[in-house]
C-alpha cells in the first residue's frame, strides 16, 4: 500500500477526532461577525475556498479565500487564519510574518514544530492528520472537518459516508475514461477544484474543475464518449441529462461533498495505477514548495 493510499483511507477516523477536538481550539478560530481571510497554497487554498464560503454563507461574517501569494495587503481584516500542513511553505509564512503585529492570524498545521510555530500568533495543530506523502489527503480534509465543525456544520452523516466511500466500487468504467470534470456549487466549487488536483497530482490526469453552473458556457464541448463529468453536491436541473446526451459518463454526488471527495481519492490513486505511476512520487512535485531567499 502507499502512503497516500494508507493515508486516504485514515480519513473517517481523523474527520471523527477533528469534530470531537474542535472546542479545544475554538479560542484561536474565527469568532461570529468578524471579518477574516482565509489563505492556503494549492490544497490549501482550495480548502480555503469552501471553508470561506461555507462560513459566510452560513452568515458569520464577510470571509474572503486567496492563494497566500495573492492576499491584497490593501484590505482589514479582523482575522487571517492559514492552512498549512508542513508549517514551511514559504509563501505563507512571508504573509504571516507580514501580517504579525497587526493582523491577528492564526495556522492550522499538522507540525507545530516548524517556523510557522513563530510566525502566526497561534495555532490549531492536527498532528494525527499529519502525511507523509505528497499529496495531500487527509489533512485537507480533516482542517476543513474542523472548521465545519467550527461553525456548527459538520453532519453526523459525513463520517459514515466517508466510510462508505470507502467501502464502496467506484463508478463502472470511470477509471477508463481520458479526461474528468468536476464540478461543485457553493462550498462545494472548492472541492470539485481539489477534486481535479489530486487527478492531476496522483494521476497526470486531464482533469478540470468549475462552478456547475457554468459547465454549459463552454466547458461541456469537451464532454463525449470516454470522457466523466463528476458532481460534488447537488447538481443544477436538467444538467445530467445535458451531460449524459453529450455520450459523457455522468457522477452524481449521493454522498456528503466531502466523502465524495474521499471517493476521487481513490480514483486518482486507481488511474495511477493503471497508468504505471506511483502516487507517492507525484512529477515535478515536493512534499512543501520552500523558496531560496
Amino acid at each position: 500500500m502507499t502512503h497516500v493510499e494508507d493515508e486516504l483511507t485514515s480519513q473517517p477516523e481523523c474527520w471523527a477526532r477533528a469534530a470531537s477536538e474542535a472546542p479545544r481550539w475554538a479560542k484561536v478560530l474565527p469568532a461570529p461577525g468578524e471579518r477574516i481571510a482565509i489563505v492556503g497554497c494549492g490544497t490549501s487554498y482550495f480548502m480555503a475556498q469552501a471553508a470561506a464560503a461555507l462560513r459566510e454563507g452560513a452568515g458569520q461574517g464577510e470571509t474572503d479565500a486567496f492563494a497566500a501569494s495573492e492576499f491584497p495587503h490593501g484590505r482589514r481584516y479582523d482575522r487571517v487564519v492559514a492552512l498549512t500542513r508542513s508549517g514551511t511553505t514559504t509563501e505563507v509564512l512571508d504573509l504571516l510574518s507580514r501580517l504579525r503585529g497587526g493582523t491577528p492570524t492564526t495556522a492550522i498545521t499538522a507540525d507545530p514544530d516548524t517556523p510557522v510555530r513563530t510566525a502566526a500568533d497561534a495555532l490549531a495543530v492536527l498532528d494525527f492528520a499529519d502525511e507523509r506523502s505528497v499529496v495531500q489527503t487527509r489533512f485537507a480534509t480533516t482542517a476543513l472537518t474542523l472548521l465545519r465543525t467550527h461553525l456548527g456544520l459538520h453532519p453526523d452523516t459525513a463520517v459514515t459516508d466517508a466510510r462508505t466511500a470507502l467501502a464502496e466500487p467506484l463508478p463502472e468504467g470511470v477509471v477508463e475514461c481520458g479526461q474528468f470534470t468536476f464540478l461543485g456549487r457553493g462550498w462545494t466549487v472548492g472541492l470539485a477544484s481539489e477534486a481535479g488536483l489530486k487527478m492531476r497530482e496522483a494521476a497526470l490526469a486531464w482533469t478540470e474543475a468549475y462552478p456547475a453552473m457554468e459547465y454549459r458556457h463552454g466547458p461541456i464541448s469537451i464532454s463525449t464518449q470516454g470522457t466523466a463529468t463528476w458532481m460534488l453536491g447537488d447538481a443544477p436541473d436538467g444538467l445530467a441529462e445535458q451531460v449524459r446526451g453529450t455520450g459523457a459518463l455522468w457522477i452524481a454526488g449521493a454522498l456528503d461533498p466531502l466523502a465524495e471527495l474521499v471517493r476521487v481519492h481513490r480514483l486518482a490513486v486507481a488511474v495511477a495505477a493503471s497508468r504505471g505511476l506511483d502516487p507517492d512520487t507525484p512529477r515535478h512535485l515536493t512534499r512543501s514548495v520552500i523558496l531560496e531567499p
